[in-house]
Formats: structure tokens, C-alpha cells, sequence
């Protein structure tokens, strides 16, 4: 079952999602101690911006998202970046256990990633799922990419949730996964799974985003039964940018968070 996440939400997911620094990737490498002889799973991949940088630092990456545009895009990324070693898998987190028995005669898993996806998964079941997969000092990251543009901090993020309020008629209050409270209890089901050394570790930094950066990540945030049609997006683009404060330029506190566990 797709989530509603292609055609255009895709290519805008390819173009404008932010990727993750060289130090969240350091981080997982020497918390799971990565192998060039290793196997990661990037479950729930979107357009590969966590799998295809993984790749480079492990024996082959497996990219699954239930999106069949998601997949198409990952696969022409790592193809542009010449990664060969990627595996784009057709799946959602209930297909765990059949990747599973694909998996019975192969290396473990070294590392499962879910990069802002786990709040559309069961992560309760998939945690058990996923707990005999690991191989010894293997285990879960669950990465949160910073806190959606309509929920931070700032001037401009205040108006732009007024604005996207006003239009979808709705209260937006959703974190995506991104929230303490969302850690905590990815964290304490991790735990009751059977996963050990469980913390969070985390990377911060400033960023610049461009009007066109914002409304594409914006774009790329939205189902594709809700995204304004060809014929509307400039309209509703314009009124997103009267509603923002003047400049060209909105600065973005972006903090990375990896809450990781593992197999004893």
C-alpha cells in the first residue's frame, strides 16, 4: 500500500528533501562498527538521500519504500553517482518478515535505517521484526532529519503554519517522529524488542533556505491527493511567500537526531 508519496511529491522529495551530513553517517558506522563486508537495510529509502551516501561504507545497501516513483528516483540517483552496490526493494515495514526469509541464507543485517519515516510504520512489531535480522553488535536507527518546516521555531515558520492552516483547514501539529516524545517511545519499544545500548546522539547546524528550497521541501511534505494541481501551484506559491516575512533567505536551525539500539 503506497502512502500517497508520488508523481510530483516524488520529484520534489528527489529535489529539494535535505540530505544527511557526513557525521550522522559516522556516527552509525562506529556505533554498528560498519564492514566493507556488511549488509544495511534503508527501510522506508524515499529517493535514496540516506542509502546511496551509506553505500560507499558498507558490502551492499538494500533501499525499500512502499513508493514505486520513490524507488524509480533512488535508483537513477545512485546510477548518477555510479553506486552499484544498491538493491531497490518494492516494500513496506509489514514485508520485513518476507525480506526476511530472503534474507535466510545471506550475511545478516549489519544496520536497519529508518530516516523521518518510522511515524507511518507499526514500530512496536516492526522493532520484534527486525531484532532476529541483526547480526551480532548490529541493530535499529531510527534518524530524524530536523523538525518540519511548518513547526519550527522561527518568524517564518510560525507564518508559514498559519498560512498552510488558513488553506487545508486543518491544525498542523504533527511532528513526524522529530518530537522528544516521539524518541521516547521509539526508544522504549526498541527495549521491550530486545535491542541494548539504546541512546540518542545527535548533529546541529545552520542552514539557508531559498524561497524555491522551501516551497519544493514543502511540496515534497505533501500528499499527492492534496498538492495543488500544475494549474494552482504558482497561485498557492505566491500566497505562501505574502504570507512570509520579506527576504530571501530563511535561516534553518536543522538538528539531526539518530536514536540507535542494538543486538547484544
Amino acid at each position: 500500500m503506497t502512502l500517497g508519496f508520488s508523481g510530483d511529491v516524488a520529484d520534489y522529495y528527489a529535489k529539494f528533501r535535505r540530505g544527511y551530513p557526513e557525521e550522522v553517517l559516522d556516527i552509525l558506522q562506529e556505533f554498528f562498527a560498519l564492514t566493507p563486508d556488511d549488509t544495511a537495510l534503508d527501510l522506508g529509502c524515499g529517493t535514496g538521500q540516506l542509502a546511496v551516501p551509506l553505500a560507499s561504507r558498507v558490502r551492499s545497501v538494500i533501499g525499500m519504500d512502499p513508493e514505486p516513483d520513490m524507488l524509480r528516483l533512488a535508483r537513477a540517483s545512485a546510477a548518477g553517482q555510479g553506486v552499484t552496490n544498491a538493491t531497490w526493494v518494492l516494500g513496506a515495514d509489514t514485508d520485513v518478515p518476507a525480506l526476511g526469509a530472503l534474507l535466510e541464507r545471506r550475511p545478516l543485517l549489519a544496520m536497519t535505517v529508518v530516516g523521518q519515516a518510522l511515524h507511518w510504520m507499526r514500530h512496536e512489531a516492526l522493532f520484534s521484526e527486525l531484532l532476529p535480522l541483526c547480526r551480532a553488535g548490529g541493530g535499529v536507527a531510527v534518524v530524524s532529519n530536523g523538525t518540519p518546516l511548518w513547526l519550527q521555531d522561527t518568524e517564518w515558520s510560525q507564518a508559514l503554519r498559519r498560512c498552510l492552516e488558513r488553506h487545508f483547514d486543518t491544525r498542523l501539529s504533527a511532528s513526524c517522529g522529530t518530537a522528544e516524545e516521539d524518541r521516547l517511545r521509539y526508544a522504549l519499544a526498541l527495549e521491550d524488542a530486545g535491542f541494548t545500548d539504546v541512546r540518542t546522539t545527535s548533529v546541529a547546524y545552520t542552514d539557508e533556505l531559498t524561497f524555491e528550497q522551501l516551497i519544493g521541501g514543502l511540496y515534497s511534505a505533501v500528499p499527492a491527493h492534496q498538492l495543488p494541481g500544475g494549474g494552482e501551484r504558482s497561485a498557492f506559491a505566491e500566497r505562501v511567500r505574502e504570507a512570509l516575512p520579506p527576504g530571501e533567505l530563511f535561516t534553518e536551525h536543522v538538528e539531526v537526531v539518530a536514536l540507535v539500539g542494538r543486538v547484544g
